[in-house]
């Protein structure tokens, strides 16, 4: 075989070896683009979970605190109008999407101890067949699987950083109360979490305009 038939030779596999490279590369991107892009979807179905959930649970709190009010007697509109103070604080606060979706996870902690305060207290004061007790379970339960879900979504999206926890360790309860204050306490407690509901819902489709949409515009720069 002379010179020129291996120069050919030569140049025809450096052609076919160059477009099986570039075949690999369209390949490869096409496949970190769907991966993306099904990572985009993901964070965007994660987020619409979460918020079905809240606004279910903000429907249930409304007719929770409706059920309190006819369980309390005939003054129970002025046991909603007192101010209680050591109830957790239902305004979400941080710079960035980390840290406001670290403090939406850490009120919803908070309040759990309040619910089982609350769940306690009127199983004394009520009948163990009232609709209230039954109603108090269910969102306190429905109020776990959202911090749940909040806390998967946090995690999912800053793998690296701690799970979100209550700085000050466990939630401080009010002292013994009588009868007049744990039913002022126990509203209190119901009205200032449907205020933590309204937050969280409206943080939510904030946060899915900012952090999902930013995954969308990133992906475009880099692919």
């Amino acid at each position: 075989m002379n010179g020129h038939v291996k120069s050919m030779h030569f140049q025809q596999f450096m052609e076919a070896a160059a477009t099986l490279l570039s075949l690999l590369l369209v390949m490869a991107v096409d496949s970190t683009r769907t991966v993306a892009a099904s990572r985009t979807q993901q964070c965007g179905n994660s987020l619409q979970q979460t918020l079905k959930l809240t606004r279910l649970i903000q429907k249930e709190s409304v007719d929770l605190i409706k059920t309190y009010k006819t369980s309390q007697g005939e003054i129970s509109d002025y046991f909603c109008k007192v101010s209680v103070n050591g109830i957790p604080d239902p305004n979400i606060s941080g710079l960035d999407p980390s840290e406001r979706i670290a403090s939406i996870s850490i009120h919803l902690q908070d309040f759990i101890p309040h619910f089982k305060r609350v769940y306690e207290q009127q199983t004394d004061l009520q009948s163990p067949t009232s609709p209230l007790l039954a109603e108090i379970i269910v969102v306190s339960a429905r109020s776990k699987n959202l911090a749940a879900l909040i806390n998967s979504f946090y995690q999912s999206l800053f793998p690296n950083l701690p799970v979100p926890e209550p700085a000050g360790g466990p939630t401080t309860l009010p002292p013994s109360q009588n009868v007049f204050q744990q039913k002022v306490y126990g509203c209190a407690v119901l009205k200032t979490y449907k205020e933590l509901l309204s937050n969280i819902s409206r943080e939510l489709r904030t946060l899915k305009n900012k952090v999902c949409r930013r995954r969308i515009q990133m992906n475009a720069l880099f692919f």
